[in-house]
């Protein structure tokens, strides 16, 4: 295992913990890894959900530790500890080295104050109350805020990315594509944003009900502008595959082999089609996309909208619902599920490829870049720490080289590795 790896996650880690929350007057109780972002060769970074006493009482504390990325700097709440060879930043959300808008968002006068600027909540007579939907260590965080006339999601990133996500929800809201309207923006790194209206596709997956054909989701990507075409290329996770397989590789040494030879075949299928030029999303799946029945009415997270391949995007989609397929356990509900789950995928892909009029993507690169959007995927295990996450690394690594060799999903004309 990587040295950085084994200092955040293993023993080592409760004395890191321990020293940082002494510092700040408390005593460190006991201590689980909630999330792991390894880079190999860069950084690491790791979550925690720690029991931290402090004047008597005891309580839940989330905390973060970082080996590469102490360039942040420090601050309110930040330890910088060093035995001369490796230096740890560790904090106590929310002060984020990566994020220094974030004490701000979770700030519940900060943000009344804030409201009341942008003219959203003028009246309000109370400080709203703050959710935290999601965190991702020195990477962006996700704060909703709700008053009693007024709802609004505060998203924080590092401050050099908040201008150019701007700009991406300002450019698909004026073009009409349901996304977030963009209310406002802070050079430190804070970018508001409306609510949308429906409830996620995936809740619609995981109960059986109606969703979007893939009909629906081909005319929903046709509404992207072509103006989307003129920001930044980012890579498809496909792409990445080389970078999946040696994260993977670093986590689960007995996988190393295996993912890196899965990469290799992905990049070698890849390089038939080059650069994609049509307007993507750059991240749609299932959680990023609001329903209301099975009509189509909010699209999130348009961080990676730019040119593309519109196949990554669909990949994408049958690649997330093909991972919910893939729990473990015997458990009779779950078994059933997941089948469902796989013949989704197995049907949104047979029906990206067969659309009528000329709208139909290539089998053969669908399959891989499904494959490739899976490899991506198979990290997940590991960064969240499931229980028995070497076993389900596993599993994904099968499915990546089952949509390769067109045993998973066969589609007409995918052929094999």
């Amino acid at each position: 295992m990587d040295a950085s790896l084994d200092l955040l996650t293993g023993d080592a880690a409760a004395e890191l913990l321990g020293a940082a929350v002494a510092a700040s007057g408390g005593e460190l109780v006991d201590w689980r890894v909630r999330q792991v972002d390894h880079r190999p060769g860069a950084a690491t970074t790791v979550a925690y959900r720690a029991t931290v006493r402090r004047n008597g009482a005891t309580r839940s504390e989330t905390l973060g530790a970082s080996v590469g990325r102490t360039r942040d700097g420090g601050g309110p709440g930040v330890v910088t500890l060093s035995d001369g060879d490796t230096t740890v930043a560790v904090w106590r959300f929310p002060d984020d080295p990566g994020l220094p808008a974030l004490p701000r968002a979770f700030d519940r006068e900060g943000v009344e104050e804030l409201l009341a600027d942008l003219g959203v909540d003028p009246d309000g007579r109370a400080a709203p109350e703050l959710a935290v939907r999601a965190y991702r260590p020195t990477r962006r965080a996700v704060i909703e805020a709700r008053s009693a006339s007024a709802r609004m999601f505060l998203k924080v990133l590092r401050p050099r990315r908040v201008e150019g996500l701007h700009r991406r929800h300002a450019l698909l809201s004026d073009a009409g594509l349901p996304v977030p309207r963009p209310l406002g923006w802070s050079d430190d790194g804070l970018l508001v944003l409306s609510p949308l209206h429906g409830t996620e596709m995936r809740a619609a997956v995981r109960d059986g009900k109606a969703v979007p054909s893939p009909q629906d989701l081909l005319d929903l990507l046709d509404r992207l502008p072509a103006d989307v075409c003129d920001l930044p290329r980012r890579p498809a996770w496909s792409e990445s595959a080389r970078h999946y397989a040696a994260m993977i590789g670093a986590a689960l040494p007995a996988e190393a082999g295996r993912a890196a030879d899965l990469a290799g075949a992905i990049r070698e299928r890849l390089a038939e089609r080059g650069t994609g030029t049509d307007p993507t999303h750059g991240d749609l799946y299932e959680a990023q996309i609001m329903l209301t029945g099975d009509r189509v009415t909010g699209l999130l997270d348009v961080d990676s909208a730019g040119p593309g391949h519109r196949a990554d995007d669909l990949a994408c989609l049958v690649a997330h619902l093909d991972v919910l397929s893939l729990g473990g356990g015997t458990d009779p509900g779950r078994a059933a599920r997941g089948a469902r789950m796989r013949r989704l995928a197995a049907d949104y892909a047979a029906g990206f490829v067969a659309a009528p009029g000329g709208r139909g993507v290539d089998a053969r690169d669908l399959s891989t870049r499904v494959a490739g959007v899976l490899l991506s995927l198979a990290t997940g295990p590991h960064r969240v720490q499931e229980r028995e996450w070497q076993a389900a690394t596993s599993r994904r690594l099968d499915a990546v080289a089952g949509w390769l060799d067109g045993t998973r999903c066969p589609l007409p004309g995918a052929g094999a590795a």
